[in-house]
């Protein structure tokens, strides 16, 4: 004798997402992430992004809008700009990224955003040498140490630069006026330490403002400028990288940073020197200008 199941034979009706259900499918649909991190990730992501049209009431225009400009964005990008760290930048994420990230030893030197401009090697360069290749700027010399969070010197240090030059344009964005390398160094510190290097100072500048990004401080009525600053990479054995600017006291936009990079600690002077014979010992036209500052890393 057989007995007839009484289980249905018809195919489960699909489960609805609503308003409601959406986040917690969408969730749940990252259980086989093999990597744990890459879940709890994504998950806070998609928790937030639900809030934010949630409280927002965001539109399927207003979305469809947001698409484009962040396909917009990505067609931006080439070998020589990066449009998307530029966004990063203005919004302030780069920086909360760097402070979360970027807690230091006491007495190590703050870190700050990398920028946008870091997009190809600096020429290798010996100390004194100088990175201004075009002498279109009031003449500088900038020189410090690299040390540890106890002050001990540490010898063979690297020490990459990159800056704008004197009209405020980096090389890359400016390549049948600035030869490559314009701008940038990387030097290896002494054996106490030391670095030094000739330049022009810095000067400041607006962030492109001819792509997406641009029309997004125009919309929201924010200007592009950045103070003037020195970019700076350090590295040491033994030690974490450093990423760091210094910027020139008494500045403009100090208090406005189109990036939001300003720390006052790395706020450094300047300083006007008169001297015929220091500068004929730097190789630099009197009067110049002088900035000293060391560069503190901490143990890895």
């Amino acid at each position: 004798m057989t007995t007839e199941s009484t289980e249905s034979t018809e195919p489960a009706e699909p489960a609805e997402s609503d308003e409601i259900t959406v986040t917690d499918e969408a969730v749940a649909s990252l259980r086989a992430a093999a990597d744990p991190r890459l879940r709890e990730l994504l998950t806070a992501l998609i928790r937030h992004l639900h809030a934010f049209a949630r409280e927002t009431r965001l539109t399927g225009q207003e979305w469809e809008r947001a698409i484009g400009f962040l396909t917009a964005t990505g067609q931006t990008c080439t070998d020589t700009r990066q449009e998307f760290i530029l966004l990063s930048d203005v919004l302030g994420l780069s920086m909360l990224v760097e402070a979360l990230a970027g807690r230091r030893a006491p007495g190590a030197t703050e870190s700050t955003v990398l920028g946008p401009f870091h997009m190809t090697a600096s020429p290798e360069r010996p100390l004194g040498a100088s990175i201004d290749l075009l002498g279109g700027g009031e003449p500088c010399v900038v020189e410090g140490r690299v040390v540890s969070t106890a002050g001990i010197p540490l010898p063979g240090a690297r020490v990459d630069v990159w800056q704008a030059d004197g009209h405020g344009f980096y090389d890359v964005q400016q390549p049948d006026v600035q030869p490559p390398g314009n701008g940038r160094g990387l030097f290896t510190a002494d054996g106490e330490g030391r670095f030094w290097f000739r330049t022009c100072v810095p000067s400041p500048y607006p962030i492109p403002t001819d792509g997406p990004v641009g029309a997004l401080l125009k919309a929201t009525g924010r200007h592009p400028y950045r103070p003037a600053h020195i970019h700076f990479i350090a590295s040491a054995d033994g030690h974490a990288p450093l990423t760091t600017h210094i910027f020139v006291a008494g500045g403009d936009y100090l208090d406005s940073d189109a990036v939001f990079a300003v720390r006052q600690s790395l706020v450094q002077d300047f300083t006007r020197v008169d001297d015929p014979a220091l500068a004929r010992e730097f190789g630099v036209p009197n009067p110049f200008r002088r900035a000293r500052f060391d560069l503190v890393l901490e143990p890895s």
